[in-house]
């Protein structure tokens, strides 16, 4: 049986999936934490990385003969740093790492936030690879003076893999240094960085959506259990795997529940927002992926059940039981600052609390905020052009959540899909896979039944 191998290296932990490369059938499952994180220092050591990607493939290790493609995606805009003799040289800095909010907006005043827009498509928030690089540069001299190479934490993982120093459009695009719309590097806004000369020297080669990164080599099959010669996929971001995930088509859209929370869609365009709402990403199909992305998403849930004293399960019951609207109370969920809008130090607001507030009105409440921001983004992309009259997909997380569920379809006003896949990200990774051992991009999502899942719809 020939069998193809997708990764989801997220914030939180590593998961391996392998499936059938014909059917998509799911034939093993394997994963390992990462070492947890907060803002505003959100860190962790790439090596932490590669220990959990072995130890998830430790754990499908019987059918990793029969593997023969692989794919790693990724969580967006981590800042991986190598010196000369390819050393980490410092631990990544986290998509949700807020310490560079200073350089941000140093960034957008040089450039003004129209001409980032129509730069790379984005308009620079801590998030972004770029405001990093920057907060390396003023705070870290010694250690940015060192930097010989420049990478994502997906390409670091596909670097160790095949030794190759390669990158994908789609992770490529939520740098800030990559241009989606010109398909094309950025070093004079690199240059905005540091006045350097070697900026191209330092950073990875773009691969095409169907070309291969390489091939596991001889040292790493035996410390993963791949075999030698195994083709690897370029990768890509989490989001743009999830995209793939789902057979996304033009028109869908996609609400994911996560520690953060992502509102996107696909489209032939790409997207330019100077408000600094949309990130105008490129996908991994050879498509564009305008996305939004909050902080504070179900860690908000699932602080407020800590606090109720519940666990997800009774926070969700005692969410439904509450009336819609929580009889008037809400919460503005900023518990982490937050990327959309760009309030890197704001904190969260409960309003509209009474002597007469229940445990149930505070539970609701919670998701309703959280929900809220996320339906702010889809109303941000269409104003952004994006079309956005297909399916909504709930993901991550937070779409097992009755309450969830339920107060999506209800705020959004029409019918969400729940994949019956849940790991959106591997799966997607998988897909990509199959493109490099042959199958191709538009028959995959058929095969496999992609996208298909529980329609929930709204109580009108």
């Amino acid at each position: 049986m020939a069998l193809v191998a997708g990764v989801d290296s997220s914030t939180q932990s590593t998961k391996v999936q392998v499936r059938d490369i014909h059917s998509g059938e799911i034939v093993a499952e394997g994963s390992a934490p990462h070492p947890p994180t907060a803002p505003p220092r959100s860190e962790q050591d790439p090596e932490d990385w590669w220990k959990a990607l072995k130890q998830a493939l430790g754990q499908v290790r019987d059918h990793l003969g029969d593997v023969v493609a692989i794919s790693v995606a990724a969580q967006q805009h981590g800042l991986v740093v190598l010196d000369s003799e390819c050393r980490v040289i410092r631990p990544a800095k986290l998509w949700n790492d807020t310490e560079s909010a200073a350089e941000a907006r140093a960034l957008t005043k040089r450039l003004g936030a129209d001409g980032w827009a129509r730069a790379c498509g984005s308009v620079p928030v801590p998030a972004f690879t770029i405001t990093k690089l920057a907060w390396l540069a003023a705070h870290e001299p010694e250690a940015f003076s060192r930097v010989a190479r420049v990478m994502l934490p997906h390409d670091w993982l596909t670097w160790r893999l095949t030794d190759a120093f390669v990158t994908d459009r789609g992770d490529a695009s939520g740098t800030g240094w990559w241009d989606p719309a010109g398909e094309s590097y950025r070093t004079d806004l690199l240059r905005l960085v540091a006045n350097r000369n070697d900026w191209n020297d330092l950073l990875p080669h773009v691969l095409g959506p169907t070309e291969a990164a390489g091939e596991v080599t001889v040292g790493e099959a035996a410390s993963t259990g791949l075999v030698p010669g195994t083709i690897v996929g370029p990768g890509t971001g989490d989001n743009m795997a999830a995209a793939l995930g789902l057979g996304l088509r033009a028109g869908d859209s996609v609400m994911s529940l996560g520690t953060s929370g992502t509102v996107y869609t696909v489209s032939t365009e790409p997207a330019c927002d100077p408000t600094g709402a949309v990130a105008g990403f490129a996908d991994a199909s050879g498509r564009y992926l305008p996305l939004v992305c909050t902080l504070n998403a179900t860690k908000v849930t699932d602080t407020v059940g800590r606090w109720l004293g519940l666990d997800q399960a009774a926070l969700a019951a005692e969410a439904l039981a509450a009336p819609p609207g929580s009889n008037g109370v809400s919460l503005i969920p900023y518990f982490d600052g937050e990327r959309t809008p760009d309030l890197p130090d704001a904190t969260g607001i409960w309003q509209g609390l009474r002597n007469s507030t229940s445990r149930a009105e505070l539970a609701r409440s919670a998701h309703e905020g959280v929900v809220r921001s996320l339906l702010k983004g889809l109303d941000a992309l269409r104003a952004a052009g994006a079309t956005v009259d297909g399916d909504l997909f709930l993901i991550g997380g937070g779409a097992k959540s009755p309450a969830y569920r339920r107060i999506v379809a209800d705020m959004h006003g029409a019918p969400v899909v729940i994949p019956r896949v849940s790991e959106t990200v591997a799966a997607g990774a998988c897909v990509q896979a199959a493109w490099m051992a042959g199958h191709q991009i538009g028959e995959i999502a058929g095969e496999w039944g992609l996208g298909e899942g529980e329609t929930v719809n709204p109580v009108l």
